[in-house]
């Protein structure tokens, strides 16, 4: 090949052909606004709550039984509060200024940090009020209740009883309204130790509630600040023996196991049905009389083997020959405590 006269290579220019150039748009992506979801409002709830007879004689500030008597009340989100109540003392039960449901809901939904919601209330009410039945441990119970479910506080049932304990200042009502049967409670600062019994055998039970009303400061107010030892060696003795009668069923040893050196004696003054009735113990029909929490109320255990109306109505005849009156309630020990069924 001549190196002169060599092929040349023949470079062509190519044209860029702008026309087929096309732009290549990056989508930009589209952003979801994230929806905030609302906490869901729970439904309503509705409570089945006993009437509780504390103090048993000698276990002071100890045991509480609850009995077959109820305070039902259902909840449900409001734009207001409202109560509709029927029953025993609709007057106290449907008033909402100092309500005391209202006040222990708001109160433990704010000490949580939540914010709560008004709610209507309807209430079927069976429990005497202020007659030492346990009604303010039911009220008080109902309240907590509808905070933990309304404001979804991750409680169980010691914080339940716990909170209800402190708020009455002793733990028998609470403990025995929440779980029924006869409760043993103690309490040590904030911390409540509850334990439920069952009693053996058959407990007709008769409760006389008097007219007069009796509040639990007042009947506190009369008791000593001091005890011998005497005394309260007796009430730890007749304690040990009351839970034996009732959880072994032993009826023969509970007249005397009620006996009570620590409270009931200094009541008496306050609360005339108790040492009338306790003159009737070891009659026929009747096991046992002790005083129904703080008063005036009067509990009375019956002999099982005896019809109960035949001595509720001795029990009658002999209030009326001895210048008293009493509402003469018929019950027993509810196995039961407080029922919660939601919607």
């Amino acid at each position: 090949m001549n190196s002169k006269t060599g092929n040349k290579a023949r470079i062509k220019k190519s044209k860029i052909n702008k026309s087929r150039i096309t732009e290549s748009k990056v989508k930009k992506p589209k952003i979801k606004k994230a929806r905030i979801k609302k906490p869901k409002v729970p439904g309503p709830l509705r409570l089945t709550l006993p009437a509780t007879s504390a103090n048993l004689g000698p276990a002071f500030d100890a045991a509480a039984l609850a009995l077959d008597i109820n305070f039902e009340i259902t909840a449900k989100p409001a734009t207001e509060y409202s109560i509709q109540a029927r029953g025993r003392d609709t007057a106290i039960c449907g008033e909402l200024k100092d309500n005391l449901i209202v006040q222990t809901y708001e109160n433990v939904v704010r000490a949580n940090g939540r914010e709560g919601i008004p709610l209507a209330f309807s209430i079927k009410n069976d429990i005497p009020i202020g007659k030492g039945c346990g009604s303010s441990a039911a009220a008080r119970l109902a309240g907590i209740a509808f905070a933990v479910h309304f404001a979804q506080l991750p409680w169980g049932d010691a914080e339940i009883i716990a909170e209800a304990s402190r708020l009455e200042h002793h733990p028998d009502n609470a403990a025995a309204c929440w779980v029924g049967g006869v409760a043993v409670a103690r309490m040590t600062g904030n911390q409540v130790q509850a334990v439920k019994i069952t009693p053996k055998g058959k407990w007709p039970l008769l409760l006389a509630v008097p007219e007069e009303k009796l509040s639990t400061e007042a009947a506190r107010s009369v008791l000593p600040e001091t005890y011998s030892r005497a005394d309260a060696v007796a009430n730890i003795q007749n304690s040990m023996l009351l839970l034996t009668a009732l959880t072994e069923g032993y009826h023969g040893l509970l007249a005397g196991a009620l006996e009570d050196r620590i409270h009931q004696p200094y009541r008496a003054k306050l609360c005339p049905l108790l040492p009338a009735l306790r003159s009737l113990t070891g009659q026929v029909g009747i096991l046992g009389v002790a005083l129904s929490g703080a008063g005036p109320s009067v509990l009375i255990f019956l002999d099982a083997r005896v019809p109960a109306t035949r001595t509720r109505e001795g029990v009658a005849a002999f209030l009326k020959a001895e210048g008293l009156s009493a509402e003469l309630l018929a019950t027993t020990i509810a196995t039961k405590g407080t029922v919660r069924a939601r919607g």
